[in-house]
């Protein structure tokens, strides 16, 4: 097991580092709570449809990429940029440890969400969200959850 397993094994075993997988309209519940709907922009069902495919809705989803860094949390928040990890250096734009967004308290992957689309590329930061909700019906990722 390589040392970004590792941390995460570790991290998904600590008092309060237990993952959660959201259902679609929990997820959505609490990111209207963060104040993620019309945030930039973007509509609430972005945010759901994002996470769905960076993550499936996944608070200890961890991705590794060909340059080394990792992409961590619900919203897949990378290392070279936006968060630190052990494995090397960041510009840590979000001012938090990868590990942090992990857990099932998603305030700081919401914060560091917000702080990816403040810059020129917007959602479009994220090639899921590209892929698969850019330009496409959303309704259905908030339909029936009363958001």
């Amino acid at each position: 097991m390589g040392l970004l397993g590792l941390l995460t094994l570790l991290a998904c075993l600590s008092p309060g580092g237990r993952a959660k997988i959201f259902t679609r309209c929990e997820l959505a519940q609490v990111l209207k709570d963060g104040g993620m709907d019309g945030y930039e922009g973007y509509s609430l069902a972005n945010w759901v449809c994002l996470a769905f495919y960076e993550s499936g809705f996944d608070t200890a989803a961890v991705g590794t990429n060909p340059d080394g860094s990792a992409d961590y949390g619900i919203f897949q928040i990378n290392s070279g940029w936006w968060c630190q990890d052990a494995q090397g250096a960041s510009e840590n734009l979000c001012h938090v440890h990868c590990q942090d967004l992990l857990n099932p308290d998603i305030q700081d992957d919401i914060s560091c969400a917000k702080r990816v689309v403040q810059d020129p590329l917007g959602m479009e930061s994220w090639n899921d969200w590209k892929n698969h909700c850019e330009k496409q019906d959303l309704t259905e990722w908030v339909q029936g959850c009363g958001v």
